[in-house]
């Protein structure tokens, strides 16, 4: 029962940062979400809808540098591949959202690791 309630606690608190926090064309969301074993950053434009860039700890490019995926190691490998796939695609400013979690651990780290790779909120 315990964690059903934490499960809905952060729906919503991230709920309530959403209505907030949008996505536009000109500085999309970089959205977080985070599970036991994997953590997943996705670029979105909220106006049309669309995710313009997607990274996770299950993705290949992933893969070849580190094992596990629900660390802080792994947090910073996929805060740096999201910030390069989003200078490849032509994006460099972003609005963040937390997704319901603190920001502390594996969210700071990505969030931190997106700014040094070049990515500006």
């Amino acid at each position: 029962m315990r964690s059903e309630a934490k499960v809905e606690g952060r729906k919503v608190r991230h709920l309530r940062v959403r209505t907030k926090v949008k996505g536009t064309a000109e500085r999309p969301r970089l959205a977080v979400f985070r599970s036991l074993n994997h953590i997943y950053a996705q670029v979105v434009d909220d106006t049309s809808g669309r995710t313009l860039v997607s990274v996770d700890s299950r993705s290949p490019d992933f893969r070849g540098k580190s094992k596990s995926g629900g660390n802080v190691a792994a947090a910073k490998i996929v805060g740096e591949l999201v910030a390069q796939k989003a200078k490849q695609s032509g994006i460099g400013q972003v609005v963040f959202d937390r997704g319901g979690y603190q920001y502390h651990g594996r969210v700071k780290a990505l969030a931190e690791a997106a700014r040094a790779g070049g990515l500006a909120f």
